[in-house]
Parts: C-alpha cells; structure tokens; sequence
C-alpha cells in the first residue's frame, strides 16, 4: 500500500514556488505584484480510519519566533483528493462543502501568500495535510487558527508534508 502524501504540480517539492503563490499586498515589504494564489494541490492514500482532513501551511522562517500560519482550512470531507488552484481564496469558493477556513496570520480567512522579509534568508513554506478522526471539528471561522490546530493535532491520525521555497533577494 502506498504511503499518505500530498504534492503539487505548480512547483517541484523543496523548490521555489511561483510568483502566483506570492503574498499582494505591499503592506508585508512584497512588490505588491504577486498573484495570492493557493496553489492545486493533490493527495491519495489516506489512513484507515480518516474521516476528514485539513490542511495547514506554515513558514517556520517567519522572524516572530513562532513562525507564520498562511493558511488552516479544516473539516475538508475524507473523499476529496485535491483542491484546485486558487481554493484558497478569501470567499471559499472553489473549497469542497463543508470545508471551513479560519483567518491565516495575516488576519484575514483563506490562503495568505509568501513574504518574506526582503533580502532574508530563504524561508520554507510547509503544506502539512493532516488526516483526522472526525468528520468536523467543533469550530466556527471566527475561532482562531491556534484553536483550530490544536483540534487538529488532537484529532490527528497520521499527516504528510510538501515544502516549497521562496525569497526576495
């Protein structure tokens, strides 16, 4: 049986990632010309036992001594195997029913693009897919990205990761 993994096609896995997947908004020290596009992401071999996933990016890299949180969407239905480009858009659009994004870092729902700070050290963004236990976790979009990692982590049977790079040099 295959092992549980996720990837993407719109960059190699531990490489840079596109200007699409760059942050817009010149606030965060960007040019303001990204495209703030989640990219397509696929997966298979889920876990026995997965009645639901989700889905987190974080930049360890992020000088907060945290990292940064670019994006948590949860209660993701165990039948999907993808979400297409661009799901991660503030409305949720192209997200599967019942999915559920909380505000990213950034403090706004959906996906939040790169941005490193200009001139900084490569920094490393995680796509981690966690399979969970449960169908739903008891969360509405207002509770924090914290609450909803942590009823991730409790929940979480097995997850799998695909990194991508960026920097602005």
């Amino acid at each position: 049986m295959a092992d549980f993994r996720i990837w993407t096609d719109d960059f190699p896995a531990n490489g840079f990632m596109t200007k699409a997947q760059e942050m817009n908004d010149k606030t965060f020290g960007v040019d303001g010309g990204g495209g703030n596009t989640s990219p397509a992401l696929q997966w298979d071999s889920p876990p026995e036992g997965t009645e639901s996933f989700a889905l987190t990016i974080h930049d360890p890299d992020a000088p907060t001594g945290s990292g940064f949180w670019h994006w948590v969407v949860v209660n993701i239905p165990a039948d999907a195997r993808s979400l297409p480009r661009n799901a991660g858009s503030a409305d949720g659009a192209l997200l599967p029913a019942g999915a559920l994004q909380v505000k990213n870092d950034y403090g706004t729902p959906g996906f939040g693009g790169a941005a490193p700070p200009r001139g900084d050290r490569t920094h490393r963004y995680i796509f981690r897919l966690h399979a969970l236990k449960v169908a739903n976790l008891p969360i509405t979009a207002e509770t924090t990205n914290a609450v909803a990692r942590f009823m991730t982590h409790l929940n979480e049977i097995d997850s799998t990761t695909y990194t991508g790079l960026y920097d602005l040099k």
